[in-house]
């Protein structure tokens, strides 16, 4: 089902597209081929909305915080804001500091998509995005497709491909709040597992130092399930780790994350082919988002699978370059059940 979603300043509408299956309901924009709300049971049958987001276009033309957005065509920070690819540096735009983050000042969650295909339980967005957009090399075909196929499964997948070598690292920057997504007293009370045995510890600017730390003995230790806030201010890392949870995590297994919330008993597993997750606890979110709800610090968790941060700079790591007429493709599954 297809609404009106608002005007931009440019005069162009907006829509919001409805899909359900598998017992959920989702709702997605062009604006942004963003996620906008989350219908999810709980054990006993209630639905709640489980993501953040914003009631129209604007609020996501105007937020700050990537609700719900597919980020791309690099997701998180890159170091300087250029790098070397091949013989050639390539500079992209500060937009942090003397960093990049997510590719911005111009981000993909402020444009407008094209919804391509269009069923009951999918939609896929198509972007143009042009020779040297965001100051990547090469024209490229991008496309976001959420499905709701397998019982209580959002999957999301990413294509691409450009005409030049180019970097590729997509993400969805969704934030969960289990309890639904008017509970922000309750995000942090959400349980997290992460498999993952290492971490990136980053310095003051949040950009990975390069070491590959293990989480034993450490806040970072989500390999048996531990409520959110219970350690996100021990002073780990001085001048950094108080501001709380901003660190990808090595992908293990799937699947590769559990968030859970006690009381509901929603869960939701994610499994995913990167080699990252990014958990980010929401420190900084002031936002008005929808239905009235203001976000404040912490009300919800994002958690953005993608290539380790920083990774241009890490020959070790795995890498988001991507040959010119090569096929970019990746996919996340986010998979709900309900606990006792």
């Amino acid at each position: 089902m297809k609404a009106n979603f608002g005007t931009l300043p440019s005069g162009q509408e907006t829509s919001v597209y409805t899909i359900t299956g598998g017992g959920l309901t989702a709702q997605v924009t062009d604006y942004g081929a963003a996620l906008v709300r989350l219908w999810v049971p709980d054990r006993e049958g209630n639905l709640a909305d489980v993501v953040l987001g914003y009631d129209d276009c604007n609020g996501y033309r105007t937020g700050d915080a990537f609700l719900g957005a597919t980020v791309g065509r690099n997701a998180n920070r890159v170091k300087g804001a250029s790098f070397v690819m091949g013989d050639t540096r390539v500079r992209i735009h500060p937009n942090e500091g003397e960093n990049n983050l997510h590719s911005g000042p111009d981000v993909f969650h402020r444009r407008l998509w094209k919804a391509e295909r269009v069923k009951e339980n999918s939609v896929t967005f198509y972007l143009l995005s042009p020779q040297g957009d965001q100051g990547f090399p090469g024209k490229a075909d991008i496309r976001v497709t959420y499905t709701l196929d397998a019982p209580m499964t959002l999957t999301v997948t990413y294509d691409a491909v450009a005409d030049q070598d180019t970097v590729f690292n997509m993400t969805n920057h969704s934030y969960f709040n289990l309890a639904g997504h008017e509970r922000t007293d309750k995000a942090l009370d959400q349980e997290l597992i992460i498999p993952g045995r290492y971490f990136n510890p980053d310095d003051v600017e949040n950009i990975p130092t390069g070491e590959v730390r293990p989480v034993t003995d450490s806040p970072m230790d989500f390999r048996t399930p531990k409520a959110i806030g219970r350690d996100i201010e021990a002073a780990y890392e001085p001048l950094h780790f108080q501001e709380g949870y901003d660190h990808n995590f090595e992908v293990l297994g799937a699947p590769c994350a559990i968030l859970t919330d006690p009381v509901s008993g929603r869960s939701l597993g994610i499994s995913t082919d990167c080699p990252g997750i990014q958990v980010y606890a929401g420190n900084f979110l002031n936002e008005q988002g929808k239905d009235g709800v203001h976000y404040g610090r912490r009300s919800g968790i994002a958690l953005e699978t993608q290539f380790c941060p920083d990774s241009v700079h890490h020959s070790e790591w795995p890498q988001p370059f991507v040959k010119a007429g090569q096929k970019y493709h990746s996919e996340t599954v986010y998979r709900f059940a309900n606990v006792k």
